[in-house]
This record gives structure tokens, C-alpha cells and sequence, in this order.
């Protein structure tokens, strides 16, 4: 009868549908927090991780080791040094109070990357100076095409004016790198030979901040061009040019 209310259909009459079946639910178990494995913090554990470790901090010295080794002891018979290596090296230390002539703080870690050529000296620049100056820049264009690996420094190690010569060095296609300097830790770094003075020398410092190599008194510069040619050589393989002049 119209109007009546329907009612579901019946399963018993012919075509009609299967009732749906019900929905199952299947609830699975989460695993457990995994108790901490003893082993993994044995002692043997621990010794082989920090050989481990220590294999891979020597693989990645090791360029800049055998290098050394190269130059300092694997020595072709006849070979002479002109320049005076330092052995050991000695490194560039935190406290050079190192700043711009506008006194903005400069860090070791800042000069690091490049091969340094570093000069000593006050503001007030005189002949000799400007005979360091001059050879200081024939040096690198004498080494050619590895000049781009070597930067100028000059640290000055008092708060006077720079006298025009030095102004004049920070110009041009490579300029000199000016920095002022705290000269007791300076002369604690670096060092004369006996009966000169701090600032008669040139004084030769690698990518790693390491002075390793002290130019003589009113040098030769070809001989010294031919030391600085050697070092560079022996480093060429893990040493890539860095900040660049």
C-alpha cells in the first residue's frame, strides 16, 4: 500500500541481495621497545670505533704528511736548502691580537687556505722596507702560474701611520695584506736568526697556518724563488689555491 512505510528488503525473496557482511577488525601488536644491545658498547666495541676513527683522520692527513715527508726528509742527494726550515713547524698563535688598519678583528683561521709570504715591521717604512716590498712582490710573480697560491702579508707591529710606501702596497693587481699586530706575540712566534733582527727576515707560512720556512737576511731571490718553488710542488697535490690575492 502507497504511503506505508518500506522495510528492508528480505534475503528469503527471490532477487533480492545478500545482506552486507560485517567489517572485521584485525588489530595487530606493536612491537616492544628493543632492549639496548650490551655488545655494541663493549670495550673491544669501543676500541675498534676509535681505531676506526683514527684510520680515517690519518687517510685524510696523509697527503699533507707524506708531502712534508717528501721535502724535509726524502731529500734528493745534492738538493740544498738556501731558506732555513723550521722543524718543528710552529703554529700560528691565537693570541696575534690580529686587526685592519680600521681595526677590525682578523682571526689565524682567516689567513689559513693560502700560502703565506709574511713580512714584520712598524708603520714607519724604510729603505729596507721598501726593498722587502719590492722583493716580496717579485717573489710571487716569479713563481708563475702557482702565484695565485701565495698572499702578501705584512704585519705591523705598532699603532703609527703607514708611511706612503706601504699604502702604495695595498694597491694594485695583488696587494699586500695589512694587518696590525701585537708585537711580543709576534717575536713569540716567529724568530731571527741569531744577530738579526725580527724584520730583516721573510718569513714562509703553508695553508695550515704553519710558519715552516725563514728566509735569510738580504736574500738572493732567485734561490729563494726556487725554495718556495719546491715547497708548492711538494704540496700541489692537497693543496688547491684558496682566497687568492
Amino acid at each position: 500500500m502507497s504511503g506505508s512505510n518500506s522495510s528492508a528488503p528480505r534475503a528469503d525473496l527471490p532477487g533480492a541481495s545478500p545482506p552486507p557482511e560485517a567489517v572485521a577488525l584485525t588489530v595487530h601488536s606493536m612491537p616492544g621497545p628493543e632492549l639496548h644491545d650490551p655488545a655494541a658498547t663493549s670495550p673491544a666495541s669501543v676500541r675498534m670505533g676509535r681505531l676506526k676513527m683514527l684510520a680515517v683522520l690519518l687517510v685524510c692527513a696523509s697527503p699533507v704528511i707524506a708531502s712534508y715527508l717528501t721535502y724535509f726528509v726524502i731529500r734528493p742527494e745534492g738538493r740544498t736548502n738556501y731558506s732555513t726550515l723550521m722543524q718543528p713547524t710552529r703554529s700560528m698563535p691565537a693570541d696575534l691580537n690580529l686587526r685592519t688598519l680600521e681595526g677590525t678583528p682578523v682571526t689565524p683561521q682567516q689567513l689559513r687556505g693560502q700560502w703565506l709570504m709574511v713580512n714584520v715591521g712598524p708603520a714607519a717604512c724604510d729603505t729596507d722596507c721598501e726593498q722587502r716590498l719590492f722583493m716580496q712582490r717579485q717573489l710571487r710573480e716569479m713563481v708563475g702560474r702557482e702565484r695565485d697560491r701565495l698572499d702578501k702579508v705584512w704585519l705591523i707591529t705598532d699603532e703609527a701611520s703607514l708611511t706612503p710606501a706601504l699604502r702604495e702596497a695595498m694597491g694594485g693587481k695583488a696587494p699586500v695584506t695589512l694587518l696590525r699586530a701585537d708585537a711580543a706575540a709576534v717575536a713569540r712566534w716567529l724568530q731571527p736568526e741569531s744577530g738579526h733582527q725580527l724584520q730583516e727576515h721573510l718569513y714562509i707560512v703553508d695553508p695550515m697556518g704553519e710558519w715552516m720556512m725563514r728566509v735569510p737576511a738580504k736574500p738572493e731571490p732567485s734561490r729563494v724563488m726556487r725554495d718556495i718553488s719546491r715547497v708548492l710542488r711538494a704540496s700541489s697535490f692537497w693543496d688547491q689555491p684558496g682566497r687568492g690575492s
